[in-house]
């Protein structure tokens, strides 16, 4: 499928299509099952033109599970959903449960991940607003086996629908996207950046939005770790931005006669080569 944003923006990566499916694609690549793994490095891959595929054993990361809608695997975090609360805040090291857990994982952490265990990411001020997080969070259990990361390029729609478009994007055409987001609505509001990890505002949180009406569009590659993971392959100038696919062929849809053909655009364009 070829997109007439993608064009419009003059985009160098590949916008991805998120998909829900039973069937498994050929020679995709996953993580092993039960090994480490961030879900924005299988992104990276599909804006530079690969198929990624998760399922319930290969999601990377507890975070990663959550953000692709396998479920509350925050669960199983070591210690359980309370030392995760510990973990994103002010560390386990505070408390006699998360100092034994820290023992316990020891022989098996990284230097990193135990450090950040025990100090906390301190991402949010205290455990009790980490709780207050995932009350909130829209986490879903999907109805499919597996979560596929697809170039849109590649996506048949007559043999697949996807979920919810990921555009990797500056911010020049971040900009574009937000104004292209409003401009066909009567409603003015019709993105949103909510905090989270960065799976998850590419996963659930836009999920979320399928259902809403009017959906909205969601701003991601905020989280702080998620950009130090995907530096390195696309550099320090990049956001996501990604909507439900009903939402994405209304914005299709608006393209021609739009902003997009005007001069102003045109000259921010051409100012990014």
């Amino acid at each position: 499928m070829q997109s007439k944003i993608a064009t419009a923006l003059k985009m160098d990566l590949n916008p991805v299509a998120i998909i829900w499916s039973d069937k498994k694609p050929d020679n995709a690549l996953q993580f092993k099952e039960g090994k480490w793994g961030c879900v924005m490095w299988m992104l990276v891959n599909a804006v530079k033109g690969k198929v990624a595929v998760f399922d319930r054993k290969t999601y990377g990361c507890w975070g990663g599970g959550v953000g692709l809608g396998f479920g509350n695997i925050y669960m199983d975090f070591p210690g359980g959903i309370e030392c995760f609360y510990y973990f994103i805040s002010i560390g386990n090291k505070q408390w006699h449960t998360g100092q034994t857990v820290a023992e316990n994982i020891k022989p098996y952490a990284t230097k990193e991940f135990l450090n950040e265990f025990l100090e906390g990411e301190r991402f949010l001020k205290s455990p009790d607003v980490v709780k207050k997080f995932l009350e909130q969070l829209p986490m879903i259990d999907i109805p499919t086996e597996y979560v596929i990361f697809k170039p849109l390029k590649e996506v048949s729609t007559e043999e697949e629908k996807p979920a919810v478009i990921v555009f990797p994007v500056n911010p020049h055409q971040l900009s574009a996207l937000v104004v292209l987001a409003n401009y066909g609505r009567e409603s003015f509001n019709n993105v949103i950046i909510p905090w989270g990890a960065g799976c998850q505002t590419i996963g659930i949180y836009a999920y979320n939005e399928m259902k809403s009406n009017p959906q909205k569009a969601v701003i991601g590659l905020t989280d702080l770790s998620a950009r130090k993971n995907v530096r390195r392959q696309l550099g320090d100038n990049l956001f996501t931005f990604t909507v439900p696919y009903e939402m994405f062929l209304e914005m299709e849809e608006n393209v021609k006669e739009s902003f997009l053909e005007r001069p102003l655009w045109q000259s921010l364009v051409d100012t990014d080569k």
